[in-house]
């Protein structure tokens, strides 16, 4: 009976300096100042694998031109992927306008209420179905990402690692901590904590709210990181004049590939040289971009129109796009790094994009 005592008394002083210290120190995001589940979901999945401060603009831009779960189920895909642009993991954004899109239509607009009704949306997974519920309808339901992760495992003093038994223990905690009166509030402060303060390298312990509760006090020990890969490739460069006059009358040569020859169908991108050792006198610049756990190395030549046809690999549907037009296009983040170095589109402070949080598991 006593160790059953402290143990609740445990979890209620977890919950209460947890939601002290959120309420101080928790971060000005735009998806905070609501609590509108279509918001909120945007966010969420905007947020998976994506940096906070990459997703900020992104989400202020997005939710401009589509402020409500209608408006982007009667958007078209293409103006959706180029408002992603630049977020990467493309079928993310996919997914949330077909999930739009079902809503829509059996549900007059309006997302299901429960975690339970809403994982079975396409799209939607257990952590963004629970992220929704809570923080929208106060559903007492964990949310557990690799932040949470992290806080949790180091909190009871688990190496971290990738089985179902690790995850089971995990979420079996999170169910146990989650404040029955603000769910939504707990779980944000959980992964803000993760966020901010229980780093993967050099937590921040010593101003830590929780830090008296927790076993490990430090970093854990987690699984090796997998080895980034290298690839060599090489894109073209083909801009010519326009047909009208101004100083921004050019056009750049775009395509898109089918989905058997790229992993980004529905993109456009810069052609890809049939070629790709270019010759030191033709190449215009190099660049490296990282996707998932590879390095691209990429290689620019610039090639002229009449010797595009000879130069190109096979691809897919190519046009010439006036450059003003392929700002507003749905661009692979590689093709609008490389046009921003051209200067043929307007310089991005922020286009890098690094994991923060895990992907749902469908």
């Amino acid at each position: 009976m006593v160790k059953q005592d402290r143990a609740a008394d445990k979890v209620a002083r977890i919950r209460r300096q947890l939601l002290g210290w959120y309420e101080h120190s928790r971060r000005d995001l735009p998806w905070r100042r609501n609590a509108d589940p279509y918001a909120i979901w945007v966010s969420e999945i905007m947020l998976q694998q994506t940096r906070v401060a990459v997703v900020v603009d992104r989400y202020k831009a997005f939710m401009a031109r589509f402020p409500t779960l209608v408006s982007l189920a009667l958007g078209d895909e293409q103006e959706v992927l180029a408002l992603w642009s630049g977020l990467g993991y493309y079928r993310r954004a996919r997914m949330l306008h077909k999930a739009a899109q079902f809503v829509a239509d059996r549900f007059h607009g309006n997302l299901p209420i429960s975690a339970a009704e809403l994982r079975l949306l396409p799209g939607i997974g257990a952590y963004t179905a629970a992220a929704i519920a809570s923080i929208a309808h106060g559903e007492r339901v964990a949310v557990v990402d690799g932040n949470v992760e992290r806080v949790l495992c180091r909190m009871a003093g688990w190496d971290a690692g990738s089985g179902a038994a690790l995850r089971r223990k995990i979420e079996n905690l999170a169910t146990q901590l989650v404040d029955p009166a603000n769910p939504g509030d707990f779980n944000q402060a959980v992964m803000e904590l993760g966020a901010t303060v229980c780093l993967p390298r050099n937590p921040q312990c010593l101003v830590c709210p929780i830090a008296d509760d927790c076993t490990t006090r430090g970093e854990h020990k987690t699984p090796a990181r997998p080895k980034m890969q290298s690839r060599e490739v090489a894109h073209a460069l083909s801009v010519r004049m326009g047909r009208l006059s101004g100083p921004f009358n050019r056009e750049v040569l775009l395509e898109q590939r089918p989905a058997t020859l790229t992993v980004m169908p529905g993109l456009w991108e810069l052609p890809a040289l049939a070629d790709s050792e270019v010759p030191g006198g033709e190449l215009r610049m190099t660049v490296r971009h990282a996707i998932m756990q590879v390095n691209y190395y990429v290689r620019i030549r610039t090639v002229f129109e009449d010797d595009a046809e000879k130069l190109l690999a096979p691809g897919g549907e190519r046009h010439w796009i006036p450059v003003g037009e392929a700002a507003l296009m749905a661009l692979t983040g590689l093709t609008s790094k490389v046009l921003r170095r051209a200067r043929l589109l307007p310089a991005a402070p922020l286009d890098v994009i690094a994991p923060e949080r895990e992907q749902d598991v469908l």
